[in-house]
């Protein structure tokens, strides 16, 4: 397993926009792709597309143990820094149903009418992918907003429609992004968990609790845990071997196979 930094200085704690043409500045691999922090996602990309290489791995969910860690900031720059690539076809699919605010078509600078999403395509069996994901006008990456969902989240994303999207997907995209639910307070990334190939897991260094990452740790399936991000470690540079080894001493075995593989992005 890997793990990645990102510095909390940049990490989005009010809700205000001052980036490029409406979207929101955090936003590093589309709005501001050729500086060091765009390419510390584009390092994540490399792995990400080593994994595809070696291991088929198409559909990736992004997830967290609590709101606020950073997940759909990580999610939508991976798909952004996917998305430079000009022969790549990139999804991002917002499968976070229950956020009602700071939603990821806001972020992106998408407004008007966005249609039924996510949500609305599983609730009508006749509808197809083509009728729910939107291309953004500016950038060769394409969305599927959640949607408002009539029933219980839970509900919705436990329908095998789901994953018929998903497959879908796979046939036309790429890479599909998901970003999901926080792990740890409701039960959607375990129903999520059959149609996505594997997980990255987003923590807030110095926030999120040790007992919490080892939870999140152990509800997602081991064969599908691809990556801890580590969002706002902000230690040097150059402790790159063990940043965050208070977090992998205090897991030890089983986890200590799953915390091998280290990714780590600085400043954004």
């Amino acid at each position: 397993m890997a793990t990645t930094r990102i510095d909390p200085k940049r990490e989005p704690q009010e809700r205000a926009f001052s980036g490029v043409g409406g979207l929101d500045e955090h936003l590093v691999s589309l709005v501001s792709p050729a500086t060091f922090p765009a390419e510390q996602y584009r390092a994540l990309r490399h792995s990400v597309e080593e994994m595809r290489r070696e291991r088929g791995l198409q559909v990736i969910a992004v997830t967290s143990p609590t709101p606020g860690d950073g997940k759909t900031t990580t999610a939508i720059n991976l798909a952004g820094a996917l998305a430079q690539a000009p022969d790549l076809r990139v999804l991002l699919v917002e499968a976070d149903l229950r956020r009602t605010s700071y939603r990821v078509p806001e972020r992106l600078g998408l407004g008007g009418a966005l249609g039924p999403g996510l949500a609305g395509a599983i609730m009508t069996p006749a509808s197809s992918l083509n009728d729910v994901v939107r291309r953004h006008p500016r950038f060769a990456l394409s969305v599927l907003p959640a949607g408002q969902s009539p029933v219980a989240c839970y509900e919705v994303l436990k329908s095998p429609r789901l994953g018929d999207l998903l497959d879908e997907a796979r046939q036309q995209y790429d890479y599909v992004i998901v970003d999901t639910p926080p792990a740890i307070a409701v039960p959607d990334c375990k129903v999520i968990s059959r149609w996505v190939d594997g997980f990255l897991i987003v923590v807030a260094a110095h926030k999120t609790p040790l007992q919490l990452v080892e939870e999140t740790l152990n509800m997602v399936d081991s064969a599908k845990t691809l990556g801890l991000v580590f969002n706002g470690d902000d230690s040097p540079l150059s402790v790159h071997s063990g940043y965050g080894s208070g977090y992998y001493a205090a897991y030890g075995q089983p986890h200590e196979a799953r915390l091998a593989r280290r990714w780590r992005l600085g400043r954004n």
